[in-house]
């Protein structure tokens, strides 16, 4: 289940709606994207067959994130240098299963430059009433899956992001508050550091 979740990145982030909410523009949202360098929140997974999970997550742009699970989950998922890697406890404990960070819809917003306007893998712009709804998929890869990012205004804040796998699986992330930390070290992204850590190496 892991694995699938995310090879097509199959989560969501949720919090409350914002008063008086209105749609985002694609280039407001690009902004905002782009004004993160680095954040930190907790989260609680919901998972597809309705369990839960929690942990943190780390994000440094451009390209590098981390979801750090809490016990009893024996789970990291880290993205950096291009790649997106899995250390399982259950099968891989030592060594990272690796996946190309552009093949999952995660690469849409760790990318150097967002600019959602002209990525041809937006493929809907909505409002639900409460938040703006991107949608993204890569057109030629269908089944890596389905992004959807959820946005409310005042000010522009990521609340929900929902990913649906090329299965028809989806998993909720509900983030707590996002924190601005100072600069986050690139060796809490790096898949080869983590590596060496678990393989007994300094």
């Amino acid at each position: 289940m892991y694995r699938r979740t995310f090879l097509s990145l199959s989560s969501a982030f949720v919090a409350a709606p914002a008063l008086a909410a209105s749609k985002l523009g694609l280039n407001e949202i690009s902004a905002y994207l782009n004004a993160i360098t680095s954040a930190k929140t907790d989260f609680t997974q919901i998972n597809d067959d309705g369990t839960l999970s929690t942990g943190t997550l780390y994000i440094r742009r451009p390209g590098r994130m981390r979801f750090e699970y809490n016990p009893p989950e024996d789970l990291l998922v880290l993205a950096s240098a291009g790649q997106v890697g899995i250390f399982d406890g259950r099968s891989n404990l030592e060594n990272a299963e690796r996946y190309p960070l552009r093949r999952t819809p995660l690469n849409l917003i760790l990318e150097r430059d967002v600019d959602l306007a002209r990525r041809n893998m937006v493929v809907g712009h909505d409002f639900d009433g409460t938040a703006t709804i991107v949608t993204a998929q890569d057109p030629e890869h269908p089944e890596y899956g389905r992004l959807q990012l959820k946005f409310t205004d005042g000010p522009v804040e990521l609340r929900q992001w929902i990913v649906t796998d090329g299965q028809g699986s989806t998993t909720t992330v509900i983030l707590g508050q996002l924190e601005r930390p100072g600069a986050l070290s690139s060796t809490l992204f790096s898949i080869e550091h983590e590596e060496n850590l678990r393989n007994g190496d300094r």
